[in-house]
């Protein structure tokens, strides 16, 4: 229950910060061009977007941090198992619990250090330039990313060595539609 209110969060998390950066942005662009309109001029020239591109910036890194945790436990993210697939089956599962741990490994020690630096922040007075946000906030998403990607690459160790199953993701699957047995499979079979 607890993992799929976090699998949950974690996906509109991703999907709110990707949205509002996208919208953020097209208003701002939006802006730049229609405040040379002579009759819009007077309403837009006052509006200040300066701060859009700021905003943009840490949510495209927020989500960037959260979306490797996604990549990790859904398996989207690109690897390389061509050696590793010409193991034999004892030495393969190895091999690939190896490297899950050295993600998890890897991910902690980010965390922690992201965590260290953010704590550091905390004690200073320092702030984004445009936003005048605490600097500690927008660095938040180290850890908290790093710490979440960590516990990702351990579920999925942890459900490797109990199935033998990593997680695939499949580019062409959507949710929801029902593929019919008649169905053409490629390009020349309609």
């Amino acid at each position: 229950m607890l993992l799929r209110i976090l699998d949950r969060l974690e996906e509109i998390i991703i999907a709110s910060l990707m949205g509002a950066a996208t919208l953020i942005t097209f208003i701002a662009v939006a802006h730049r061009f229609l405040v040379d309109v002579p009759l819009l001029y007077p309403y837009l020239f006052g509006i200040n977007l300066a701060w859009s591109q700021e905003l943009c910036i840490y949510m495209f890194i927020w989500m960037a941090k959260f979306g490797a945790a996604y990549g990790v436990r859904t398996g989207i993210h690109v690897g390389v198992d061509v050696l590793i697939n010409r193991l034999n089956d004892r030495w393969r599962k190895w091999v690939i619990l190896f490297g899950l741990f050295g993600g998890a490994l890897f991910t902690a020690i980010v965390g922690t250090m992201g965590a260290k630096f953010v704590i550091e922040l905390m004690h200073t007075d320092q702030v984004s330039p445009d936003l005048e946000l605490p600097s500690w906030l927008v660095y938040a998403c180290i850890p908290l990313g790093s710490y979440l990607m960590c516990f990702r690459f351990l579920q999925v160790m942890w459900a490797y060595y109990r199935t033998g199953d990593l997680p695939h993701h499949d580019a062409a699957h959507v949710d929801d539609i029902e593929v019919s047995p008649k169905a053409p499979i490629a390009l020349g079979e309609a």
